[in-house]
């Protein structure tokens, strides 16, 4: 009974260590769809470490005294972007 129990918490252990696998996959594959969306991996060539550097960059520039500024720029204009694709997309 004991070897039972102790079997059943094993694979569920192994399951939810699956969903958090899958939800941290789907959360950077839909990133990585941003910065393709962005444009950015055409316009820098696939140049990685250039894409790193940018992204350096802005979190430099978001833990700045600028930075709550800087996102809610950021922020507005994502979201208008958004909805002009959607209006495209229609």
């Amino acid at each position: 009974m004991r070897h039972r129990l102790e079997a059943v918490k094993a694979r569920t252990g192994l399951r939810e260590w699956q969903i958090r696998r899958r939800e941290r996959t789907r959360q950077l594959i839909e990133l990585g769809g941003l910065v393709v969306k962005a444009e950015l991996v055409d316009l820098t060539d696939d140049d990685r470490a250039m894409l790193y550097g940018a992204f350096l960059w802005v979190a430099d520039k978001l833990r700045s005294e600028a930075g709550t500024n800087a996102a809610a720029i950021w922020k507005r204009r994502g979201k208008r972007a958004f909805g002009t694709e959607t209006l495209d997309a229609e």
